[in-house]
């Protein structure tokens, strides 16, 4: 066995640590939280902006889990909603595009996933579809107002995050008081990675969502 083929085995070990670590606290958090609700304890997002395999990172993912499909480019939106659909499906992951209707309706797509610019389009989503998840993305609590008709909100940046550079983190403080606050259920986003979940162990949190923290690349 080659140097590099051991770094590679190293790395997955760590990886599929971190995973681990990553699925027991959003499972705890969801159990305690949400208990009922039939909410997804752990939460996916892609984004174009990072070279990565979300393939890979989707067939990992744990039964019960959620993935939003967030790419921005349109001509790689739709290729990659459906083959992350077609992953996702066999293993009771549920599937979600974000912002687009008419794309989520065509895939038979589990639900949709609101950009805080378009919290305003929950309502109507809602009312074409009473049984989807449908998430929405918030900064603040005023925010959480204008998601009516969302099973839960995504509040970010709880810690630092690759995926906003610059932006101030809330801080787990912040975060527990805002989301004791919001009359939905809320998951953390931003920054949640093995080193900083277990941070959230005793929040008010649904469950987690994230981007790097499930990627191995």
């Amino acid at each position: 066995m080659s140097l590099a083929d051991i770094d590679k085995l190293m790395t997955e070990d760590t990886v599929a640590d971190a995973r681990r670590t990553l699925a027991r606290v959003s499972l705890e958090l969801n159990a305690r939280n949400a208990a009922g609700l039939n909410l997804p304890p752990l939460i996916l997002m892609t984004d174009d902006r990072r070279g990565a395999d979300y393939l890979e990172a989707v067939r990992a993912l744990p039964e019960g889990s959620a993935v939003i499909v967030r790419h921005r480019d349109p001509a790689a939106l739709e290729p990659l909603a459906v083959t992350l659909r077609d992953a996702a499906r066999p293993l009771g992951v549920q599937f979600l595009v974000a912002g687009d209707l008419d794309l989520a309706e065509r895939l038979d797509a589990d639900g949709i996933h609101a950009s805080e610019a378009n919290l305003d389009c929950i309502k109507q989503w809602r009312a074409r579809h009473l049984r989807w998840l449908i998430t929405g993305a918030i900064h603040n609590r005023q925010a959480a107002a204008r998601a009516d008709g969302a099973s839960a909100v995504l509040l970010s940046p709880v810690f630092a995050t690759q995926s906003h550079p610059g932006t101030v983190a809330l801080g787990v403080e912040a975060f527990e008081a805002m989301t004791r606050r919001i009359p939905m259920p809320v998951y953390a986003l931003g920054g949640v990675t093995a080193a900083t979940v277990e941070q959230l162990a005793g929040t008010p949190a649904a469950g987690v969502a994230l981007i790097g923290g499930w990627l191995r690349s």
